[in-house]
């Protein structure tokens, strides 16, 4: 059992299928490469995140949990699966955060992707500790993006009108946590697996 103000992981998920996954590494690795290698970094990630053991760990995927896309991806007993919905990554983040921040059984979120596997149980295990003394945590990555984001409260003006998927996200997400007076909590800058040559960063034991 965790304790009643433990946060939620909520690890962010796309379905492994070959030609929609990963697919800006389909030239270096083939559509099925590309999909087993999007496979490894959701089990992985899920498996960091239960490792931490910080608190409970969702799925939030898309598309919903009873799609045929995620027929015979095995999936952890313990992990609840929930349904990003529609909208642009923003809105799905913002409505996941609302639905776990507030209400009479609120808990602090930790929102997470799959993209990174230098995203360890320890480095989550630290933000949700550093979350417990600060409004929000942030775990950038090299591209300008971040692979984890953690809030103790509902907070939609962060997420609202993002460029997503380009350079400027985490550091325009640090100017609206600043601008709304939240104090931060800034995690090393990882590497996630986005194009052929970050396969440099894959653990060494992958072979893709």
């Amino acid at each position: 059992m965790h304790p009643p103000n433990a946060p939620r992981v909520v690890v962010f998920a796309k379905a492994p299928l070959p030609g929609r996954a990963k697919t800006r590494l389909i030239p270096a690795l083939g559509a099925e490469g590309a999909a087993r290698l999007a496979r490894r970094m959701l089990g992985h990630a899920l498996a960091q995140a239960m490792a931490a053991r910080v608190g409970a760990v969702e799925l939030c995927m898309s598309p919903g949990p009873d799609d045929a896309a995620w027929h015979g991806v095995e999936l952890p007993d313990r992990v609840q699966c929930t349904d990003q919905g529609d909208g642009d990554l923003g809105a799905r983040m913002a409505r996941a955060v609302h639905r776990v921040t507030t209400g009479p059984h609120g808990h602090p979120v930790l929102l997470m992707g799959t993209d990174c596997p230098a995203l360890t149980a320890g480095i989550i295990g630290e933000a949700a500790a550093q979350l417990a003394r600060h409004d929000a945590v942030l775990v950038p990555v090299a591209d300008g993006g971040y692979v984890l984001l953690g809030l103790r409260a509902d907070c939609p003006d962060i997420f609202r009108d993002m460029a997503w998927s380009t350079a400027v996200v985490a550091a325009e997400t640090r100017r609206r946590l600043a601008a709304l007076g939240l104090n931060l909590w800034l995690g090393p800058t990882l590497n996630d697996i986005d194009e052929p040559a970050d396969r440099v960063h894959l653990p060494s034991e992958w072979e893709f």
